[in-house]
């Protein structure tokens, strides 16, 4: 097994501790379909994978839930993988076949979950708070975007798209005062749900 390196940044590390599931992390990218060809077997952050393969076509998620993305550096399309097999692309929803890091997705114990979203940035205008997944934005809170949020609880998956799809931005547990700081270039946000074991 290729051994990724364990990115120095305070906010891709993920603490390791007996019993919290964490220890089984694995990943393995393949070049071509149905988990043939090369391949690159990961089980901890990796911050640019892309020299050891040329194109990722299937992936086999052994252990823990990953965040995986199209750039090297955590950049680009990002993808949430949790555990199970994605024998092409389109499953994982990619559109394409380029990846180039990965991290593994640290979920809370104890399956506590809360979010709240503002209609404006720095948290200002109408508030809702959940726990629970939302397939629209739209219909369920009657809001066109996301300006702000804070997660509370949990891990939860930002889609631009309503019913969970299009591009994703993943948010831990912290404040988000503008779409810059999930890491989109606008507050297009039409569905949310949390990270599951």
């Amino acid at each position: 097994m290729l051994k990724c390196e364990m990115e120095v940044e305070e906010k891709w590390r993920w603490e390791r501790t007996k019993g919290n599931g964490v220890d089984d992390l694995g990943i393995t990218f393949y070049e071509d379909k149905h988990f043939q060809g090369r391949h690159y077997d990961c089980d901890c952050d990796c911050a640019d994978f892309h020299m050891y393969l040329s194109r990722c076509n299937s992936i086999r998620v052994e252990g823990g839930t990953w965040a995986v993305y199209e750039r090297p550096n955590f950049a680009g399309y990002m993808y949430i993988l949790p555990r199970g097999e994605y024998p092409e692309y389109q499953h994982w929803m990619g559109l394409n076949d380029r990846l180039s890091s990965c991290r593994a997705v640290h979920l809370s114990s104890g399956g506590q979950y809360k979010i709240q979203i503002f209609e404006k940035g720095d948290f200002n205008g109408q508030m809702y708070e959940t726990t629970e997944d939302c397939p629209s934005i739209m219909e369920q809170f009657h809001m066109r975007e996301v300006h702000s949020s804070k997660v509370l609880d949990g891990v939860w998956i930002f889609y631009e798209l309503p019913n969970y799809r299009g591009r994703q931005y993943l948010l831990d547990k912290k404040e988000y005062r503008k779409p810059i700081d999930w890491g989109a270039a606008s507050p297009a946000v039409q569905s949310f749900r949390r990270i599951v074991e």
